[in-house]
This record gives structure tokens, C-alpha cells and sequence, in this order.
């Protein structure tokens, strides 16, 4: 293989074994690659057009982070004072937009009484027993208002904006407007000094309500009922000013959006679905029924599937409210999540009010005792309509207020809160679906193109801290980037976006960024800043570069095209003046592979290879491209292969940067081969040849290493049975043995009590592991497999002269050698010296071993 950039001095024999290794792990990559198939972008699974790593992306960031802090995660921005206002683990900080500095810092504390409490009460004293800030927004003019967890024991309080302080002392309980929990779901918002918040109530989070607190009127919430709230995840709310221009005279509404267990399905299915629920400002609960509680609350599920796909997004993360011109313009925006098969997919869709508002003018859903089930109401409704608004409908029949609506209605109200039509999204599909993704939070921007139309930009967040930024099109949604903004995978928490500055804030665990909306400059050529379709970017007609649309100076037309397929760049304005693309001259020897990089700029492009101006046919047996290594690899290479390559990007029928290649071969082995141009990233391919070489060498070291303690285990083994089957013992010569009384074992018995299988010839004793027969009344159980394998051995006293009893030796802890001296004159009898041999092996200590149960005489 030619490495471009290196000199090769070597035989060519030393070359082969590189170089065949090489060879099959780049045609490997290339075959596994190739079944997956091209990065091909469809709605329903869309692929980024460019990837931006965190190396690139870091030094157009801000960041801010302080010691000893962490849960950077409730934002709120401050435009007019150019601040960005911090909620951390007790910590609220005041950051310049411009700069991203602390201004002011206020630390709040949860005391060590109250962390103790709730540490014994069960809580991690690591992750919740803290002050978690969950609510940071302005009150009025010269305060904002704030909750903390503090410790599972919620608090509230005010913060001066002049002095940037906290009153300690006029503290507010917190429950009902902040969560124990730092890890629940949570969403509230600050109306006219009225606080509206979803959360749960007690200390279990087994109580989830939406309450509004503050304010001149009374607190009122939901009913704790099932069919109301069940086992909720709140993520966001939104308050949309539906009084003006209403013709009908319609109150405001204050709208949430949730998971939760649904109650209207079978009994057997355990599902989970996303919401909306909305309620009325004006709402002050009734009389006599639903005393404080609302009496306008209404639910409906949301819809995000792809039904062809059996996919159905049921557990919503995140939503951003885009109002417009006008409240009727107003649109709903949430990310969602799913699982398809093994496979994380997530989606946004984008919802219309005028499609919830039709939904909570229809048809409620109530529980039929008859059919057992959930069925649509299709009985006459009461006057007035159950969970409406008061409208000039209402004042004109003398419903002024909601504690002036009959008993009827709030009945029905209280029965029936769910609507049986679910909201659609619009284009009844999703925006935007993506494999292998974890969306978060998304925030969502209208901007304006050269052609004077408004686009939807939205900017996307994930759970492995990358950002997406995709752009709505007439011809569909078109993913522009992705963003790595962690080094290290972690989630995107909180998203806000300054529009007067054009930038954008993330929140996450471990500090806050800001990150510009576009960056423009990384378009180098003309068709790579058309194709890149961001409504923010566009092409200086001059072709000197790639700029901001906010940000020009005017000095030079601009031009942009945002259509199905963008125009062809002429050549005169396609780059940069004074770009210049030279052939890179090669020189490699015959038999060699030939690697070729064409670095894509863009995840949707392909390449296209020419050689001496043809196109280069990849169905040759010797060319392979490797989509991983984005290279043409010539196997073999011979005279035949010496001339010019280029490689063509094209995407979308336009062509972006170009790479060629001048190649020559030369025939004489003995000639030293030297590039005369360097290879652009080419020395990945040398880092990985090198990288499995020393992993073969590390596992044969492994492999050599484990063979030699296995061999010598084996001896250690071997030598340890040695010393135990047989221990000779130097004895007398022995007499001539008595006659045997005859017996009524087997002839196998009578063969292992041979004497000559019992004595070495020299007339030592052979002493072989076993088990002995145990005498009555010992304390040894009967063994119950034989005493010398593959030998029978009975239970009953075997009548042989020879045989003697050594069941307390194995019954002993003792683990020791006796010498046996037997006499030559006249044996003595061996009840005696089964007797004294246990008397013997009491007295003696145990010896260490690895099993103690052993013994050998």
C-alpha cells in the first residue's frame, strides 16, 4: 500500500505481511459497510448533513461552570437586561449573555437539620437531599420569584432584582408549587403575579396536582382523582392569550402537557400516553361542587405515529410554545420518544391550537357500566357546556363567573374530563423522526429567507448531549447539523434561545453553553452554503465567501435557495478566489495497493470517481471503495493504473469540493518509493495497522503466558499425587503368611486382599488412598462408595487376617505418616493397633492442607 507522506526503504518481503493484514481489514470494512447501505435521508429517519464534532465546535462556545456545582438546568433569560438567569443545586447565578460571566451569585442552602431529616427518612444523601432549584422567573418588575426542593421539603421566596438578593426570612411553603422530588416531572409559569404549576403534592409523589397559587384569588386544583391525573410526567405549559380578538368574548387559557397511565383502555394493557390538558383563567371553582377546584379542566391525548410503521410516540419529554401574529397562529411543538423493537427512535411533532380548541369543543369519553368499558358520551350534554370558558354566552344568561354554573354542569365536569378525539398532528405525520435518538428539549424560531418567507428552525436536544438543528421546508423537514457540544455523553436538560442575540443557551449536569445559531463560515464553496438550505446562510455573489444573513454588511449581492433542489453554483462563484485544487503526484510499485482519500463534506454526499477523465467502474474485482475510511482502494496496482484520478462530490446534482490524483507506477522493485505530495488524513490507516499489531502481539503474550502456568500447575499437579498414593514403609522381613480363612466375598474381594498387591517386593506396605470400613459404635460414618476405585468394597467384617481398620485415621482432623512396625516373630492382634493407632492420631496436630480430610498413612 502507498501511505502517502512516508519513504519506503524496506525489501518487499518485509512489506507483504503490513500490507496483506491491511489489505483484508480495509476489504472487510468495505463489505460490512456495504450491506448497510448509503446514508440515505428519508422523513421518517433523517440523517444530518453535516457532523460536527466537539474539537470544532468548542471555540465558537461559551461555557460557565463553578466548583462544587452542578444542575445547571432551570434558565431564564433576561433580554432587555442582557443577563441569563441560572437555577442550580443551591446556587442561582446571573450570567452576562455577551460574555457568559457571572454578574451575581446568590448561594441557598438547604440547612443540616433539614438534609438530615431527609436522609433518614430514606433519601440519597449524594443526589436528592439538596436545595435543587426548579422554578426561576419574574414576578414583576422588581422581583422574581423562586422554589427549591430543599431537602424534600419544598420552599419558595423572592429575589430583589436591585441588590441580587434572596429574603431568608419571609421563606413560603413550597408544597404544591415546587416538587420534593428533584427527578420529577415539573412545569409552572408565572401569569399576571399568578403562579400556575403542575407537580406532585406530598412527600411520595403519589399526589400529582395543578394548582394556582399566588395572586388575589383563593388557590384552586385539580380533583385527586384517577380519571384527572394518573401517575403524571409533567414537561411543559404554556399560556395562550385567546381573550384577544375573540369575538365570543373567551377567557384566557393556561395549557399542560404530560404522560400519564391512561385509564380508558382495557384493564390488561398497561399504557402510557401523552396529554394536554387545558383550564381557564378566569376558572375560580364552584358553589357547592368543585369548591376550589377546577371546573374547566379538560384532557385530551396527543397523537404522534406512524401508523404503516406500527410505531406509536406515546412518552412526550419536551415542548416549545411558537405564538404568532396572532393567537390563532399559535403552535405547539414536542419531542417524543419511543422504542421500536431494540431500537430508540424519537420524533417531533408539531400541533395547531386551532386543532386542540375543536378537540375540546367535541365529543367527552366516560366509563359504561354496562359494556364494561370506555365509550364516547353520546347522551344529551347539560346547559352550559361542561368545562367551557364564561363567554359573553354565559354573562348574557347570568353565568358571570364559574361559582354561578348549575350543579348539573360541574357534576358532569367532575365525571367526564377526557374528550374522546385525540389532537393530530399536523400533516397527520411527524416532523421529523430519527433512529438511534434520545430527544430531550427543543426550542423553535421563525426566520426569515432572502425570498421573504418565514421558516421554522428548530434546535433539538438529545440524551448523549449532541444538538440537532433542522429547518421546516415546503418539501419537508431537512436536518442541517449536528452539534457535539459535550466531550463527554451527557443529557441536554434545558434549552432556552435569545432571539435579539441570536443565540442559544443549553443546560445540562455539569455547566451552561451558549452556542451561536448558525455559523455560517464553515461553507467554503458555493454549493456547499447553498446545499446546506439554513434560512441563515447564503452565497456573496462575488464567490468571495459564505455569510450570516443578519449579520452582512451589504457590501455584495447575496443569493440563497431554500427549494426542492437547489440551483447549480456557477463555476466563475463556486469558491473561494484564489482557491486552487492541484493534483496530488503519486509514485508507487507494481503489486502494491493504491489508497485514495475523498474526504465528503457532507453526510448526503457520494463520491464519483474518473480515471483519465472516464468514469471509474467500482464493479472491478480491483477497486473497492470504503465508505468508513472514505477512500478508492486499487488492489494489485500494475503499469496499466498509472494516470489521473479525481474524485467528484455529488449532491443534489451539484458538485462540491474535488480530489486528483496523478499516479505513476513504476516496474523496478528496486527503486525507493517517495511521495511527492502529502495525503490528508491517510495516517488513521497506518494508526490502525499499527494498533492491530500490537494487539496480536499483547494476546500472543497472553496466550504464551497462561500455556506456561497451565504447564506448571500440571507438574505441581502431577509431583502432589505422587507424594500421596504410595508411602513405602521399611518393615522386617515378613514371615510366611497363615492360611487365609475362607470367606464369602467375591473372587474381585479376595483379589484385592492378595498379599502380593498388598506388599512392594522388598516387603514394604502399600498404602493407597481409600475408605475403610467403620467398626460398630464409631464415629465415622459408612462410606458410601468404594474404598479404592473401581474396586467393590463391602460393609460386613471381612474375614481376612490381613485387613486392618483404619476408619478413625480418616475420621481424624489429623493429616500425618505412621510408620508401622510389624513384628517378625508372632503378629499381634489388630484390634490392639487399630486401637492405639487412634489414640496415637488424637494427640497429633493438624497439618496444613488444602483439604484436611484427607489423610495418608
Amino acid at each position: 500500500m502507498v501511505l502517502l507522506g512516508l519513504r519506503w526503504e524496506s525489501s518487499f518481503p518485509s512489506r507483504m505481511a503490513p500490507q496483506l493484514a491491511l489489505r483484508v481489514f480495509l476489504l472487510t470494512s468495505s463489505l460490512v459497510l456495504s450491506t448497510e447501505g448509503s446514508a440515505v435521508s428519508n422523513w421518517w429517519n433523517l440523517v444530518p448533513r453535516k457532523t460536527v464534532p466537539y474539537h470544532e465546535l468548542k471555540e465558537g462556545t461559551k461555557r460557565f461552570s463553578m466548583a462544587g456545582v452542578s444542575n445547571y438546568t432551570t434558565l431564564t433569560l433576561a433580554d432587555r437586561k442582557g443577563l441569563l438567569y441560572v437555577g442550580a443545586r443551591e446556587a442561582i447565578f446571573a450570567l452576562s449573555i455577551s460574555t457568559m460571566e457571572m454578574e451575581e451569585a446568590i448561594l441557598w442552602e438547604a440547612p443540616a437539620e433539614r438534609k438530615a431529616e431527609c436522609i433518614q427518612k430514606g433519601r440519597s444523601n449524594q443526589t436528592e437531599c439538596f436545595n435543587y432549584i426548579r422554578f426561576l422567573q419574574t414576578y414583576n418588575s422588581s422581583h422574581m420569584y423562586t422554589c427549591g426542593t430543599y431537602a424534600f421539603q419544598p420552599k419558595c421566596g423572592y429575589i430583589d432584582l436591585a441588590t441580587f438578593s434572596l429574603d431568608r426570612f419571609s421563606f413560603e411553603e413550597g408544597k404544591g408549587k415546587c416538587p420534593y422530588d428533584p427527578a420529577k416531572g415539573y412545569t409552572s409559569l408565572i401569569v399576571e403575579e399568578e403562579l400556575y404549576s403542575a407537580t406532585h403534592n406530598n412527600f411520595l409523589g403519589t399526589d400529582p396536582v395543578i394548582l394556582r397559587n399566588l395572586g388575589p384569588q383563593y388557590p384552586v386544583k385539580t380533583e385527586h382523582l384517577p380519571t384527572w391525573l394518573n401517575e403524571p410526567h409533567f414537561v411543559g405549559s404554556a399560556f395562550v392569550q385567546e381573550s384577544k380578538g375573540s369575538d365570543i368574548g373567551d377567557d384566557d387559557k393556561v395549557y399542560f402537557f404530560f404522560s400519564e397511565r391512561a385509564v380508558e383502555y382495557d384493564c390488561d394493557i398497561d399504557q402510557v400516553v401523552a396529554r394536554v390538558a387545558r383550564i381557564c383563567k378566569g376558572d375560580v371553582g364552584g358553589a357547592r361542587t368543585l369548591q376550589k377546584r377546577w371546573t374547566t379542566f379538560l384532557k385530551a391525548r396527543l397523537l404522534c405515529s406512524i401508523p404503516e410503521q406500527q410505531l406509536h410516540f406515546n412518552r412526550i419529554q419536551g415542548t416549545y410554545t411558537l405564538n404568532g401574529d396572532h393567537w390563532r397562529e399559535t403552535s405547539f411543538f414536542g419531542v417524543f420518544q419511543a422504542r421500536w423493537g431494540d431500537v430508540d427512535v424519537s420524533a417531533v411533532c408539531q400541533y395547531q391550537i386551532l386543532d386542540v380548541q375543536k378537540v375540546f369543543e367535541g365529543p367527552y369519553k366516560e366509563y359504561s357500566e354496562i359494556a364494561q368499558k370506555w365509550i364516547r358520551y353520546s347522551d344529551q350534554e347539560p346547559v352550559p357546556r361542561p368545562g367551557a370558558c364564561i363567554t359573553d354566552w354565559h354573562r348574557y344568561n347570568s353565568f358571570s363567573t364559574s361559582l354561578e354554573l348549575p350543579d348539573n354542569t360541574l357534576n358532569f365536569a367532575k365525571k367526564h374530563p377526557l374528550m374522546d378525539k385525540a389532537v393530530p398532528p399536523h400533516g397527520n405525520q411527524p416532523l421529523l423522526v430519527k433512529k438511534d435518538a434520545n430527544f430531550t428539549q427543543l426550542v423553535v424560531e421563525r426566520v426569515h429567507g432572502l425570498d421573504g418567507k418565514p421558516y421554522e428552525v428548530l434546535y433539538i436536544g438529545t440524551e448523549n448531549g449532541w444538538l440537532h438543528k433542522a429547518v421546516a421546508l415546503s418539501s419537508g423537514v431537512h436536518l442541517i447539523e449536528e452539534l457535539q457540544v459535550f466531550e463527554e455523553a451527557q443529557p441536554i436538560k434545558s434549552l432556552v434561545l435569545s432571539v435579539p442575540k441570536r443565540v442559544l443557551f443549553i443546560g445540562s449536569d455539569t455547566q451552561v453553553i451558549q452556542v451561536p445559531v448558525a455559523n455560517c463560515s464553515k461553507y467554503r464553496t458555493c454549493s456547499d452554503c447553498i446545499l446546506a438550505k439554513d434560512p441563515y446562510c447564503a452565497w456573496t455573489w462575488n464567490g468571495s465567501r459564505c455569510v450570516r444573513i443578519d449579520a452582512y454588511d451589504g457590501t455584495s449581492i447575496l443569493f440563497q435557495d431554500l427549494g426542492m433542489e437547489p440551483m447549480i453554483c456557477s463555476p466563475l462563484r463556486s469558491s473561494r478566489p484564489g482557491t486552487k485544487f492541484i493534483s496530488k503526484n503519486i509514485t508507487a510499485m507494481v503489486g502494491m495497493d493504491l489508497v485514495l482519500p475523498c474526504q465528503l463534506t457532507s453526510n448526503l454526499a457520494k463520491a464519483l470517481w474518473t480515471f483519465n477523465g472516464r468514469d471509474l467502474a467500482e464493479s472491478q474485482a480491483s477497486v473497492v471503495y470504503d465508505a468508513h475510511l472514505q477512500a478508492l482502494i486499487v488492489l494489485d496496482i500494475r503499469l496499466k493504473h498509472s494516470g489521473l484520478y479525481k474524485c467528484i462530490q455529488l449532491e443534489e446534482m451539484n458538485e462540491l469540493m474535488t480530489e486528483s490524483y496523478q499516479v505513476t507506477v513504476l516496474a523496478d522493485p528496486a527503486l525507493s518509493l517517495e511521495t511527492r505530495a502529502p495525503l490528508d488524513n491517510l495516517g488513521l490507516v497506518w494508526v490502525v495497522v499499527i494498533a492491530l499489531s500490537a494487539i496480536c502481539v499483547v494476546l500472543l503474550l497472553v496466550v504464551f503466558s497462561l500455556k506456561r502456568r497451565l504447564k506448571e500447575e500440571r507438574e505441581k499437579g502431577s509431583k502432589a499425587i505422587e507424594s500421596t498414593l504410595v508411602y513405602p514403609i521399611e518393615m522386617p522381613k515378613e514371615p510366611k503368611s497363615p492360611t487365609f480363612i475362607p470367606s464369602t466375598t467375591s473372587d474381585s474381594d479376595e483379589k484385592l486382599w492378595d498379599p502380593a498387591s498388598y506388599y512392594y517386593s522388598d516387603g514394604s506396605l502399600k498404602i493407597v488412598p481409600g475408605h475403610a470400613v467403620c467398626q460398630n459404635g464409631g464415629t465415622t460414618p459408612s462410606p458410601t462408595t468404594n474404598g479404592i476405585p473401581g474396586q467393590p468394597l463391602q460393609s460386613p467384617h471381612l474375614h481376612s487376617p490381613n485387613r486392618i481398620n483404619l476408619s478413625n485415621i480418616r475420621g481424624s482432623s489429623s493429616n500425618g505418616y505412621i510408620r508401622l512396625n510389624l513384628g517378625t516373630e508372632e503378629r499381634p492382634d489388630y484390634s490392639d493397633l487399630a486401637e492405639e493407632l487412634r489414640r496415637k492420631l488424637k494427640q497429633r496436630q493438624a497439618l496444613p492442607d488444602s483439604n484436611p480430610e484427607e489423610s495418608s498413612v
